[in-house]
């Protein structure tokens, strides 16, 4: 084995800049040998979902053609990951491994046991914080004990000092001559068949230059209104670099800079606009550190008492929440987007979350299954965060007593019913007045509108005012506390 050859092992980081483990292995190692091995079996139950699949498959495409473009390759193994690792180091002679570190439970168990074994045998093992501002494990409340209450963890995350500056990508590459054969892109079958990802496809360029141009856009035309427009499903208001955030095609620390750059000499109004914006990166931080000082809530409540709570399984209804058929229109909206694009606007998931798990009281889990199946975006920890503070079983959990009435929703953010009208197309002729809430216009209008509510358009499944009552008296229940911060699913 020789020092002079290094492996850069890729994983959630599909990216050339401000990476860490590849900027070490360039500066440090004569040649350089990249590596994905694709091992869906090892990730304990959360294999990527349809969606995931879809942008892994065109970033891992996009990553390969920027290692290329600076003269080295990208090489595609199959699992299990130590074998062929191992398989990696014989056929290279690599006396170096280099890697970002990831959080997820499985993942961390498998790469702490894996590092430990490569140390073994002699070979010098270098793993990089890439993906989080902060490593989650270094902030602790004054008891010693992890924070459960995002305004302490982000005060406590704010004192610790500047965050770090981005990392260059390297010009240059040299590959080993002697390299393992890998596999091809096609050969993972990332790609779902039939093509249902049409619109996913016209939606989203899963690149790192795209990356970098959302960033850009949002930074010079949008973050300024952040605050005043991130609740607005109806207007281009957010940034839209979660995926990009999950698949590591842009780093936190990328995104954090461009905003503190762009604005630190702004007027108190920008700043507090931008300062909330750089909060939704705090509470992706926060979500890391609740996963990996608590494991288990990828499938169980943070709070024990909500192990008793009276959950209902109802197929027909779970059904028509993931079709968009629930007769409310702000959430068969949102669920429409979820499904055309893979995405959907951060107060629409905690409005159809609301919607799922308190007006149907189906469980929080078969919520989070759904969006990691159909989300681009599918991030285990902010996924987890989201759906157990909106069932409120969880760290900093919404109120109990807090159930979206998706009218309202509807009705404040999106006024004009221009979100409804994209979505939902067979309501496209009903007046703003109306839209939110077809079943209250009158007969004749619903005529001139060509909606027949009912047949083009569903009832309510439930109604909001009993759904409402029947879920304050399960959650009457359990009560408990929360706190009323807005949370959500990840920065949009």
């Amino acid at each position: 084995m020789s020092k002079r050859t290094g492996i850069v092992w890729f994983g959630q980081d599909l990216r050339v800049g401000d990476h860490p483990a590849l900027a070490a292995a360039v500066r440090q190692c004569e040649q350089v040998l990249c590596v994905y091995i694709h091992a869906p079996e090892e990730l304990s139950g959360w294999q990527p979902g349809g969606a995931s699949r879809w942008w892994l498959h065109h970033a891992l495409a996009d990553l390969g053609a920027s290692l290329r473009a600076r003269g080295g390759r990208l090489v595609l193994l199959r699992g299990p990951t130590e074998q062929s690792l191992r398989q990696a180091i014989r056929r290279s002679g690599a006396g170096s491994i280099y890697w970002n570190e990831r959080y997820e439970p499985a993942v961390r168990r498998r790469d702490a046991s894996l590092r430990r074994r490569l140390e073994f045998d002699g070979l010098d093992v270098q793993v990089f914080p890439g993906s989080l501002l902060h490593d989650p494990q270094t902030l602790l409340n004054k008891q010693g004990k992890p924070y459960q209450v995002f305004t302490s963890f982000w005060k406590s995350f704010l004192s610790q000092g500047r965050v770090r500056k981005p990392v260059s990508a390297p010009r240059r590459q040299n590959a080993p001559q002697k390299q393992p054969e890998g596999v091809s892109l096609a050969s993972l079958d990332l790609l779902p068949r039939p093509d249902w990802a049409e619109g996913i496809d016209r939606t989203w360029e899963p690149s790192e230059a795209a990356a970098q141009r959302k960033l850009q856009s949002f930074v010079k035309r949008n973050v300024v209104s952040y605050g005043e427009m991130r609740d607005r499903p109806d207007r281009e208001g957010v940034s839209r670099l979660s995926p990009y955030l999950h698949f590591g095609q842009i780093s936190p620390v990328q995104v954090w800079q461009a905003v503190q750059d762009r604005y630190k000499d702004s007027g108190s109004d920008e700043r507090a606009s931008v300062e909330t914006y750089l909060r939704e990166i705090g509470w992706r931080e926060f979500a890391y550190h609740l996963l990996v000082y608590f494991p288990h809530t990828t499938d169980r409540p943070l709070r024990e008492s909500f192990r008793r709570f009276g959950w209902r399984r109802n197929r027909r209804w779970l059904r028509a929440w993931q079709q968009g058929k629930t007769g409310y229109p702000m959430v068969d909206a949102a669920m429409r987007q979820l499904w055309h694009t893979g995405w959907m606007h951060n107060r629409m998931r905690m409005v159809v979350a609301s919607f799922l798990t308190k007006h149907l009281l189906i469980p929080w889990q078969d919520g989070a299954a759904w969006f990691w199946d159909t989300l681009v975006d599918a991030d285990l920890a902010s996924n987890t965060l989201g759906w157990q503070w909106t069932a409120g079983c969880g760290a900093d959990a919404a109120p109990y007593y807090r159930i979206f009435n998706p009218v309202t929703q509807g009705r404040k953010f999106d006024p004009e019913g221009a979100y409804v009208r994209c979505w939902v197309p067979e309501l496209v002729k009903l007046p703003s007045k109306y839209i939110h809430a077809p079943r209250e216009a009158p007969a004749e209008v619903l005529q001139e509108a060509g909606v027949r509510v009912g047949q083009d358009y569903p009832e309510p499944i439930v109604e909001h005012r009993q759904a409402r009552e029947k879920a304050l008296r399960a959650y009457e229940k359990i009560k408990g506390g929360g706190a009323r911060t807005h949370a959500g699913f990840g920065p949009m």
